[in-house]
């Protein structure tokens, strides 16, 4: 199954890149995310609980990051194991456009793919749960980041005012000697 969309993120492309690479944000967005484990920058570890349709599933997984193209582009992949209901794997390409210096538009594409147990349920409502996950994690995303770019310092580059020039103000300076009054 294929899933895509976009988020708009009031937040500095550089700073929605820290947040894709930072394991506590991704704990804090992954829906039913219990822990998350950084194993090496690229590889990370997690245990998470979701609910398709009525049943209810803990897997066990590992993510890989590849593709990396800071502060542009990257790939997360992923896969879990969820003891007799199944499996999920899956990808996700993400990618970060600067649609000015505190704006980013955050676009995905998502290929996933379920077996045993949880692929009798049917493609239909893994599809809609699969969709609602990732609506969920990228909409946390966003609200995350924007409420840290609001409160992060902001650090710009002290603009130098350039001197305002004074007028000389020429005085009338009388030609040869001054005139004498004779009354």
């Amino acid at each position: 199954m294929q899933i895509s969309g976009s988020e708009m993120i009031p937040a500095a492309r550089e700073v929605v890149w820290n947040g894709l690479n930072d394991p506590k944000v991704f704990q804090k967005c992954i829906p039913g995310c219990e822990t998350i484990t950084q194993n090496s920058p690229t590889d990370l570890s997690a245990t998470v609980v979701a609910k398709v349709g009525p049943v209810k599933v803990s897997f066990t997984g590992a993510v890989k990051l590849s593709e990396l193209n800071p502060p542009e582009s990257y790939r997360i992949s992923g896969q879990g194991q969820g003891g007799l209901a199944g499996f999920a794997s899956g990808s996700a390409y993400v990618k970060l456009t600067a649609m000015g210096p505190q704006e980013t538009k955050l676009d995905y594409e998502i290929e996933a793919q379920i077996g045993g147990k949880l692929e009798i349920l049917g493609s239909r409502l893994i599809g809609s749960t699969a969709q609602s996950l990732a609506g969920q994690f990228f909409g946390k995303f966003a609200s995350l980041i924007k409420q840290e770019a609001k409160t992060a310092p902001v650090t710009t580059t002290p603009t130098v005012k350039k001197p305002v020039a004074k007028k000389m103000i020429a005085k009338k300076v009388p030609k040869g000697p001054p005139k004498r009054n004779n009354a």
